[in-house]
Formats: C-alpha cells, sequence, structure tokens
C-alpha cells in the first residue's frame, strides 16, 4: 500500500484536499469517485529512505540490452495487434520479463498509465532505456491510432541499429587487441628485457665500454622508465582519464568530431556512418507521421556527431523559413550530393520514408565495406610495429655483442 495526496472537487465544484492510502493511483481514483468527487490531481507520497533505495537498486540492476527492447517490443506490437488492451499488455510483460532493470522500469510504466498518463509520456520518463526517437514514434501511433505498426516499425529499426554497431564492434576488436599487446609488450620490454641486457652487456664490456648510440638510447630508454615508473604510470593513467572526461564535453566532443573527419581512412566511416543514421532514424520517424521539424530535431540527436547534429539542427531552422530539406541538404558539405537527390525524389513522389530507407541500406552496406578494408589496413600495420621494436630491440643487443666479438678477435 501506498501513501497519496489528492486534490478534488465535490458536487459543488468546492476543492477537497487529503491524504489516503490504496494500492495505486487508480484505487485512488476509484475511492474518491465512489465518495462523489472528481480528482484533480494526485501525488503519491514518497518516503526519501525508500526513494534513495530504488535509485541504488536501480544503478545496481543491469542496464536495458538492446535485445531485450527489441524483443519487448515485437511482443507488444504482437499483442496490441491481437486486440489486447495497452495496459493489460504492459502487465504480462512486466510479470514474464526477465530483466531486472526492464521489469522495474515497466512496472513504474504501468503505474503511470494506470494514473492517466499516454503510454509515450510514461515511457518518457525513461531516458536510459527508451531514446527520444522511440518516445517520438510512440506518441506518434498512439495519436495516428496505429501503435501497432509503429513498434513493430521500432522493433526493425533497433535491430538494423544493434547489427550495425556489432559489426563495428567484432570489426575493430581485433586491431584493439593488438594495439593493448602493442603497448604491454613495449613497457615489458622497458621494465624487465633491456635492463638485464644492458647488465649482460656491462659484465661482459666492463663499465668503460662503448655502446653503439642506438643500444645507449633503448638503456636511456629503460633507465628513465625503471626508475620513474611509479609517476610515468599514474601520469599515463591521469592523462587517459583528463582526455576521455574532456571528450565527454560538449566542446570536447566536437573537437574530436572534427579531427575524425579530417583523418584520411576514418573520414570515409564516419560520414557513411552518420548519413546511414541519419537516413534510417530519419525515415522511422516519417513513417510514423511525425512532423518534419520535429523530426529532425530528434534526429539530430540521434546521429552521434555533434557536426551533423549542428547541420540538422540548422536544417531544421531553413525548413521553417520555407527552404525544402532536399536543397539544405544538397548544399552541405557533410552530406553526398546523393542524399539530396534521393530527399528531392521523395518529396516529389510523398514517399521520404521509404527512399530514405533504401538510402540506408546502402549506406550500411558501404560501411560495412570500409570497415573491413581499414582493418585488413590496421592489422597488418600494427604487427609491422610490433615486430619493429622487437627488431629494434634485437640490433640494440646484436651490435655491442658483434663489437665485442671483434675486440676479442
Amino acid at each position: 500500500m501506498a501513501n497519496f495526496t489528492y486534490i478534488a472537487l465535490d458536487t459543488q465544484h468546492n476543492p477537497v484536499s487529503g491524504k489516503t492510502e490504496q494500492a495505486d493511483r487508480a484505487s485512488v481514483i476509484a475511492a474518491l469517485t465512489k465518495q462523489g468527487l472528481r480528482p484533480v490531481s494526485i501525488k503519491e507520497i514518497v518516503d526519501k529512505g525508500a526513494a534513495i533505495g530504488f535509485l541504488s537498486s536501480l544503478n545496481q540492476a543491469k542496464r536495458v540490452k538492446s535485445d531485450q527492447l527489441v524483443v519487448m517490443t515485437r511482443q507488444l506490437s504482437a499483442m496490441i495487434s491481437a486486440g489486447v488492451p495497452l495496459l493489460r499488455a504492459l502487465t504480462s510483460l512486466e510479470s514474464h520479463s526477465e530483466s531486472p532493470a526492464l521489469k522495474m522500469i515497466l512496472g513504474d510504466v504501468v503505474k503511470n498509465v494506470e494514473g492517466g498518463e499516454s503510454f509515450g509520456d510514461a515511457l518518457s520518463k525513461h531516458p536510459e532505456a527508451f531514446n527520444d526517437i522511440y518516445v517520438n514514434m510512440v506518441r506518434a501511433g498512439e495519436s495516428a491510432g496505429i501503435l501497432d505498426d509503429i513498434l513493430k516499425r521500432l522493433a526493425a529499426q533497433q535491430e538494423k541499429s544493434a547489427t550495425l554497431r556489432k559489426k563495428i564492434r567484432s570489426a575493430m576488436a581485433y586491431p584493439m587487441v593488438l594495439v593493448f599487446i602493442t603497448v604491454l609488450a613495449f613497457f615489458g620490454l622497458m621494465l624487465f628485457v633491456i635492463p638485464q641486457i644492458g647488465n649482460i652487456l656491462k659484465d661482459l664490456g666492463g663499465p668503460d665500454a662503448e655502446l653503439p648510440l642506438l643500444t645507449q638510447v633503448m638503456l636511456g630508454i629503460s633507465g628513465f622508465i625503471t626508475t620513474f615508473w611509479y609517476i610515468i604510470l599514474p601520469v599515463i593513467a591521469a592523462g587517459v582519464y583528463m582526455l576521455l572526461r574532456y571528450i565527454r564535453t560538449k566542446p570536447g566532443k566536437r573537437k574530436l568530431d572534427s579531427l575524425l573527419l579530417k583523418v584520411p581512412g576514418i573520414k570515409t566511416i564516419i560520414m557513411k556512418l552518420a548519413i546511414a543514421r541519419f537516413a534510417r532514424t530519419f525515415s522511422a520517424l516519417m513513417g510514423a507521421g511525425v512532423a518534419v521539424l520535429e523530426a529532425l530535431n530528434v534526429t539530430a540527436r540521434a546521429v552521434g556527431n555533434t557536426l551533423y547534429d549542428e547541420a540538422l539542427v540548422s536544417a531544421a531552422k531553413e525548413v521553417k523559413n520555407g527552404r525544402s530539406l532536399a536543397s539544405v541538404i544538397g548544399q552541405n558539405p557533410l552530406f553526398p550530393a546523393i542524399v539530396g537527390q534521393m530527399l528531392a525524389v521523395g518529396e516529389e513522389t510523398g514517399q521520404t520514408d521509404t527512399v530514405l530507407v533504401k538510402v540506408a541500406d546502402f549506406y550500411e552496406e558501404e560501411v560495412d565495406v570500409a570497415i573491413e578494408g581499414i582493418s585488413s589496413i590496421i592489422e597488418p600495420a600494427m604487427i609491422v610495429i610490433l615486430g619493429g621494436m622487437v627488431g629494434v630491440i634485437a640490433a640494440s643487443v646484436m651490435g655491442p655483442i658483434a663489437g665485442l666479438a671483434q675486440s676479442i678477435q
């Protein structure tokens, strides 16, 4: 049972306020109606200790995975298509959910819907699980009476996005492992191998032996790292932490995005990925009946690149002033000419969402090809770097040994 405060109007339209203990908001409404009162405002009295416990349990619970969200969306679409009332469908999904986080969120959504809120408004209170695209499409589906069809579109879009993310992660996993091994090997050699080799060379040649320049440089680097490792490692860790923290800020994210769009190879992947996300998201919102300006502003937050975000927000302002979206996008250097041309075709035929789906499919395939290409370059490059490190160390060792051998002869 929970405690609620309420404000209601009696039969004479006089305000009446008070407190009551009921199971949920629906029970409060029913109890007030039986008393001849019309509810105006109902608020649950939340105990601070309980609220802290709820927040801590929510933080401890795992975040909702994209696969779980896709399954939930498809199940909800199927139940609504079969004629199951929304509230009953949500209650069923909550009781059968295997995810603690999703179960908790659905329970809160059910309470809000029971209290009279729309499904979209109830979802908007949980941005950690339901982003702006999801919420706006649900709201459009509710207003148009096609919620089941919109949920099918949402599930398909989420599956496409999840598939693309998995491909990118799997393609970059091996190069990242090689980078980690290379860095680990460098510090391992500098801390443990090179000092031992230096001692051996000094034992063989004596303290006054003149070593080659390469060997002196390697021993100097190794000596510096060995002596000041307790300073170097924290400084590197702090630098990485500060860099990651700066990147998460808006100015830092913009500088990073600007820098990446200037790097050959990476620039192509980022542009194609951003265009694919724009086309997929914007087509889904347009197909759901969301207004163009709202669809552009929502899509801008979903592209994942601040430069494209700014470009789409600027495009929304231009469209508001009377320009066509195709002309605005076509003149922006961030978008290839084909995107503006396809948008023009979509605007002329009234099938913008269908045309953009084809654009998204095309650029997602291009992203796959580009990632495979750059991965095939990164892998041998990292192997060459790792082999080069071993080669330099071997040369720094063999040089003085060869010199000592000649001296002995």
